[in-house]
């Protein structure tokens, strides 16, 4: 029965009658209850299993979920990658239903394949198609992971100026209520043309000292609005306390108002002093208005044109253009504590290139860079032109470093140094395809405190 079995898998369809009945008697059956977990990603390979009944779900951890990769069901097999490389397993299985399965010890695998040569070469097939389907798998689920980073870091930085204009238009209403109505109490006083001259002026005066209010030391703006306050209080001025602070913050003393007062009755003047306070409310809410609508314009365009919406695959490329927009979509992390430090290149060309690639490249070291130095520190960013043909974009960190045993493997698809869960190790191995893709070079050095990413592009893609 079991040879029979064995027979029917496609793995082992070039086996022979004596080695079918060998492996037979060498692979041990066993049962899995379902929900069992099998194997477990990161724990040595000892064996490969062959599915002969039932069905198995194979999950990888990419950041802090488990993707499903595969299902694995009657005739495929499974473990043999961590087996012939000697690694630790790259994913965990576990059973969907009750299960059989032929076990194959390391031994016997290692000795089926150096003394097969039929089985050595369908198990090369299978293990080419399973790393193609699960690269792929990962570079799609590494693709979704980096645009889940970039939407959390978007949503902070659109939230804060959102939540500013939000609360200003609030704030903008009741002043604006406020304001009409002390307007029209104005109106009933009687003010004669002089004096209504003199209004409209205090109007034109309230919007040049608002788009240009004074630095003034915490320490002498405290003793201002003291002043101020005291001298509202001594002309029976009405909430003297919350009038000053407005007052003084957009330039206005005592002696101003002693001018002022001059022009006024004193009914007159005590409306005109709260007129005064609103209208510069008023002002300086709607300039808070205007800069929070401002903020999200300019991050909506940096994200617009990091991902080259409505363009050509291949155009000409800013390199400024795109570092800046991929520090605005990173600007939330580098508020942690992180300073960059740009040496741009005032005679750089544009170049051709495949614009969103380059950004995601940008993107990948920066976001690398921050989280090797653990959100503070110094990242360098340099740019200048090699030749006629060619440009460069240095980015360097003052990290910890790479170690040098493993720098040559950080292109490395897989290769990571963060903890199991954290990353998918195919970050790096992006931005060297792309790089490769459009025939440039990318290289890196490294010392303890300093890590510096040297990227060299063509100006002419087509060239």
């Amino acid at each position: 029965m079991n040879q029979e079995l064995i027979r029917q898998q496609l793995l082992f369809a070039g086996l022979s009658e004596k080695d079918v009945d060998w492996l037979a008697q060498m692979a041990e059956t066993i049962t899995v209850p379902k929900g069992a977990v099998l194997m477990e990603e990161g724990t040595p390979g000892d064996a490969i299993f062959l599915v002969l009944d039932g069905e198995f779900e194979v999950t990888k951890r990419a950041g802090n979920t488990e993707i499903v990769i595969a299902i694995r069901g009657v005739g495929e097999m499974f473990g043999e990658m961590s087996v012939l490389e000697n690694r630790p397993r790259t994913a965990s299985v576990h059973a969907r239903v009750d299960s059989l399965l032929f076990k194959v010890s390391k031994q016997v695998f290692e000795e089926l394949v150096m003394t097969r040569p039929a089985a050595t070469l369908s198990i090369l097939r299978t293990v080419m198609n399973r790393l193609r389907n699960t690269e792929q798998m990962i570079r799609q689920n590494e693709k979704m992971a980096s645009l889940g980073t970039l939407s959390a870091g978007l949503a902070h930085e659109l939230n804060n100026p959102a939540a500013a204009a939000r609360r200003s238009s609030a704030q903008l209403r009741d002043a604006l209520a406020e304001w009409q109505s002390l307007t029209i109490t104005l109106g009933a006083l009687g003010l004669d043309a002089r004096q209504n001259e003199r209004v409209t002026a205090l109007r034109d005066e309230m919007t040049r000292r608002v788009s240009a209010p004074p630095q003034i030391a915490p320490l002498a703006r405290s003793d201002r609005e003291s002043e101020m306050q005291t001298w509202l209080e001594d002309r029976a001025i009405e909430d003297a306390w919350d009038i000053a602070p407005v007052l003084v913050a957009f330039g206005w003393d005592a002696n101003d108002l002693e001018k002022l007062r001059a022009e006024f009755s004193a009914p007159q003047f005590a409306i005109v002093a709260r007129w005064l306070c609103v209208g510069c409310n008023i002002y300086a809410l709607l300039a808070e208005v205007n800069m929070g609508a401002e903020r999200i314009s300019e991050i909506v365009k940096a994200v617009k044109s990091y991902a080259f919406l409505d363009q050509a695959p291949i155009q000409q490329v800013d390199i400024h253009e795109g570092l800046e927009n991929t520090l605005v979509i990173l600007r939330s992390k580098l508020k942690q504590g992180v300073t960059v430090t740009r040496a741009y290149a005032t005679d750089l060309p544009h170049i051709e290139a495949y614009g969103s690639e380059l950004n995601q490249v940008w993107t990948n070291i920066l976001d690398n860079a921050i989280d090797a130095m653990q959100g503070a520190g110094e990242i360098k960013i340099k740019t200048f032109r090699k030749d006629e043909k060619c440009i460069v974009v240095e980015i360097t960190d003052n990290g910890p470093g790479i170690p040098p045993e493993i720098q040559s493997r950080i292109f490395d698809p897989f290769f990571t140094t963060k903890a199991p869960g954290v990353g998918t190790g195919l970050g790096l191995n992006i931005t060297y395809n792309i790089i490769q893709k459009h025939r440039g070079q990318i290289r890196i050095a490294s010392m303890p405190g300093e890590t510096t990413f040297h990227i060299e592009l063509p100006i002419q893609l087509s060239a």
